[in-house]
């Protein structure tokens, strides 16, 4: 039975494009809804262009009560009757409360080799580490930030001459091919990690 995929964004959508263009012909699911916290993210055009239902739930009216947003994501999503969520550059923390319904049933794309530089600035910490590999991670999402089994990971070599933004484009290069392979893989039931060297 096909899945029904919710993906949520917050700005560009390049991953998610990734995700809606991969889920075609044989694959085990299908994006039914794109959802943003801002109604300028870029990717919501991209979705609409596919044909893609989106939903805006601005998290702004909420003033910080993340349970009253949460609820809110609740009822956008519920006439869309998502089987699994794809969390793809949504940048809202998400509680307990939302999360551990769908234990199981959400993904994340992280741009770093977890457990390696949860949160923010990822790229400029492993060089100011002076790791020699960095890269991104797919992973089942838990309360804890940046958390959860592990589904993939792909490695980069971090080279001499790197800057932030020359690493951060050759990791994002990986994520695009990581996180399609990896829900293609988890949607099919199999759980076992997609490891792209």
């Amino acid at each position: 039975m096909t899945k029904r995929v919710a993906v949520f964004i917050s700005g560009s959508g390049s991953n998610m494009q990734k995700l809606l263009e991969s889920m075609k012909d044989d694959h085990p699911a299908r994006a039914c809804v794109v959802l943003s916290n801002d109604p300028r993210a870029g990717g919501l055009d991209i979705a609409e262009a596919a044909g893609v239902p989106t939903e805006v739930v601005r998290h702004e009216p909420f003033k910080g009560d993340r349970v009253a947003f949460e609820h809110a994501l609740t009822g956008a999503l519920a006439h869309h009757a998502p089987d699994l969520i794809c969390l793809a550059g949504f940048m809202r923390k998400l509680t307990a409360g939302f999360v551990d319904p769908w234990r199981g049933r959400m993904l994340n794309i992280h741009p770093s080799l977890l457990p390696k530089y949860r949160g923010l600035h990822t790229h400029r910490r492993a060089l100011e580490a002076g790791d020699a590999v960095h890269g991104c991670t797919v992973h089942e999402v838990t309360a804890a930030l940046d958390d959860g089994p592990i589904l993939g990971q792909a490695e980069v070599p971090v080279l001499p001459d790197d800057t932030e933004a020359t690493l951060a484009a050759r990791v994002l290069e990986q994520e695009h091919l990581l996180y399609p392979a990896v829900l293609a893989r988890f949607a099919a039931g199999d759980r076992r990690p997609v490891m792209l060297r």
